[in-house]
């Protein structure tokens, strides 16, 4: 079967984060500044000085077919769980959005 590609945001808030998580979060804010961020396979993390929500832009590859759309939204929800379990952050209310690269159209003038 053939893969598609997509481009996953995930958007949640931070949870319980104690003073030695904000500090770190607090010294790499301009590198996960949301003017910086991309859609990348190892995922972008960006949030805001006030550490409340943040969001993770990852392009995921999937197989074809009816349930592509699902794949691409679970297995965008997967890697922005990772990388936030391994920087032992906690979460919630995550949410996310899916673009077919593959459908979109580019109109040259």
């Amino acid at each position: 079967m053939s893969e598609r590609t997509y481009r996953v945001t995930v958007r949640g808030v931070f949870d319980g984060l104690d003073d030695a998580q904000r500090t770190v979060l607090q010294e790499g804010l301009a590198d996960h500044d949301l003017f910086s961020s991309a859609f990348t396979e190892e995922g972008t993390l960006t949030y805001d000085a006030q550490l409340s929500a943040f969001s993770h832009r990852v392009v995921v590859r999937v197989e074809a077919g009816p349930q592509e759309e699902d794949d691409a939204h679970a297995a965008g929800q997967l890697a922005a769980m990772e990388r936030l379990d391994a920087a032992g952050l906690r979460y919630r209310r995550l949410r996310s959005a899916v673009t077919c690269t593959d459908d979109v159209r580019i109109r040259r003038r």
